[in-house]
């Protein structure tokens, strides 16, 4: 038996290991060793995936459970992209996890873990399927442990934007089922292969109206504009742990991601222009409530509708520079991101407050705990030899002509925002900063491990893009020199503008106060419906 037939009868395992392993730890949360019992699995499960992403790069591989014929049975899939997305999964959960060994919650947290391993196998589940009613089983389910993990603490702030988010999660799913239903009908299949079959011959004006349903809710799932508030509000809940905060940033908002990709797949080429414009248009508005922020979660969640714009605007553009682009970015942006997040909790920990204004002087306090944060920074700032930066040059270049300005100009208000952010390493703090103990190592480490990982993507950025998802892309020396010229001038601009342009404090500081309501939302979705309903019926 080959590595490949094996690893095509442990498919189901890969949604089955992180629910023994969340049972384990239930059951033995007493265990002295249980966490590191956990680790070392984990660990065993990341160098698993990785040996799944080196079989799919001879073909696909396809399990049938039940060993139905045809499409009446459960398909399990596994291409290149579906194996990235579970190999970024697991890797992201082994960095929480070690990052959370020595949890201040560690007598309370049995469930925690519980949930937190049950929500790693259904996202896993996720990029398994390709069938589009479990993709809606799965979609829910994830929501319902994700608001359950927010609430988990039960502050009363938490509890409000939980129900908030559920709600809303309801809402939008409605738009994907009706589109479901409606596609079922005329094609007569849920396998999202033999559906896009099946669609291929047909005319699109019959698939407007299905395709507008299902694309809004995964819009949603995108935080798209003007679909973002869901995004920044739970990962701003002062209650919750930094570590929901990463998953739901880095990952979460990436499964919206995998699924939008999946669904252009199915549409081939509809609405492509669209969400071109959309893409670069939530990118913008990303920036700019990002740079109204004070809050360190807000900032950074905000900073992260603004990524997921950028790489749905990338995958818009439908070259092969701007799909491996963007493609690299979900990658770089989780890693970053999680970074990012993680490190914003050290950060808080020992100032006692996410009020950026109230924090400085990171370098005196804890010198580690600033490398860590400023190697994700450069990371997501797209600094020359970093990871972002290679994502970034490979949307740009081919984006070409106004759009690659358009993506100068997004990244240009990346750099300022953390340039703003940047302020709490310098200087001296303004108050008494919790100096002792020295920092958690396992924290510490994983964020250093992340910031790292941000070099060495970058240095060997289309090393990675050909190996991650086989793409024949490069970069010349002049192009590398001329991408970096931009950055520098970019970054030079942002500083002057962050000392001597007061426009956050006067134009764009009230928009802070924003804060939708439940009607608007609902109102918002039903404004992007119909857009993109009339959008795509006069395309």
């Amino acid at each position: 038996m080959t590595i490949i037939e094996i690893l095509a009868l442990s498919l189901p395992f890969f949604a089955i290991i992180p629910v023994l392993i969340a049972v384990f730890l239930y059951v033995f949360a007493g265990l002295k060793h249980a966490r590191i019992i956990a680790v070392v699995a984990q660990t065993a499960f990341v160098a698993l995936a990785f040996s799944l992403l080196l079989a799919v790069r001879d073909g696909e591989i396809i399990t049938r459970v039940g060993g139905y014929a045809g499409y009446l049975g459960i398909i399990l899939r596994v291409d290149i992209l579906a194996a990235v997305f579970i190999l970024l999964t697991v890797f992201i959960f082994l960095a929480v996890v070690i990052y959370n060994m020595r949890s201040e919650y560690e007598h309370t947290d049995r469930l925690y873990w519980f949930l937190l391993f049950i929500l790693e196998g259904v996202l896993i589940g996720l990029f398994l399927t390709r069938d589009f009613f479990n993709v809606f089983v799965l979609v829910e389910v994830s929501t319902v442990v994700v608001v359950i993990l927010l609430m988990y603490d039960r502050k009363r702030r938490n509890l409000f934007a939980g129900m908030t988010f559920i709600m809303i999660n309801i809402v939008v799913m409605q738009f994907y089922l009706f589109g479901l239903g409606y596609l079922y009908m005329i094609t007569g299949v849920m396998d999202m292969e033999a559906a896009a079959g099946v669609i291929y011959t047909m005319d699109a004006s019959d698939l407007t109206l299905p395709f507008a349903l299902i694309m809004t809710s995964i819009a949603a799932k995108c935080s798209l504009l003007p679909l973002l508030t869901w995004l920044p509000k739970v990962n701003s809940l002062t209650g919750s742990r930094y570590t929901i905060a990463a998953i739901m940033s880095g990952l979460h908002v990436k499964s919206g991601i995998y699924l939008f990709i999946r669904m252009s797949d199915v549409f081939v080429g509809m609405g492509a222009e669209f969400f071109l414009i959309i893409g670069l248009a939530t990118a913008a508005g990303g920036v700019i409530l990002a740079l109204a922020q004070k809050d360190i979660r807000l900032m950074l969640a905000y900073s992260t509708v603004a990524q997921a714009g950028l790489i749905v605007a990338g995958l818009g553009l439908r070259n092969t520079y701007s799909d491996m682009g963007a493609l690299l970015h979900i990658v770089n942006h989780a890693i970053i991101k999680v970074a990012l997040f993680l490190g914003a909790g050290m950060i808080s920990y020992r100032y006692k407050t996410t009020n950026l204004n109230k924090i400085r002087g990171l370098f005196h306090v804890s010198r580690p705990i600033a490398v860590a944060n400023i190697l994700a920074i450069l990371g997501i700032v797209g600094a020359p030899f970093f990871n972002g930066f290679v994502s970034k040059y490979f949307i740009a270049y081919g984006a070409g002509g106004m759009y690659e300005w358009a993506f100068i100009a997004v990244n240009f208000g990346t750099l300022l925002v953390f340039v703003r952010y940047s302020a709490v390493f310098f200087g001296r703090p303004l108050g008494p900063v919790k100096m002792t103990p020295p920092p958690d190592w396992c924290r510490l480490s994983v964020v250093i491990v992340l910031g790292v990982s941000c070099v060495l993507l970058g240095v060997f950025g289309p090393f990675w893009a050909r190996f991650l998802f086989d793409g024949p892309v490069g970069i010349s020396a002049l192009g590398y020199l001329e991408k970096s010229l931009i950055f520098f001038v970019s970054l030079g601009a942002g500083v002057l503008a962050y000392r001597y342009v007061p426009v956050t404090k006067k134009l764009i500081a009230p928009l802070r106060g924003i804060q939708l309501s439940f009607k608007i939302m609902c109102m918002s979705i039903g404004l992007f419906f119909g857009l993109l309903l009339v959008v795509v019926g006069l395309m």
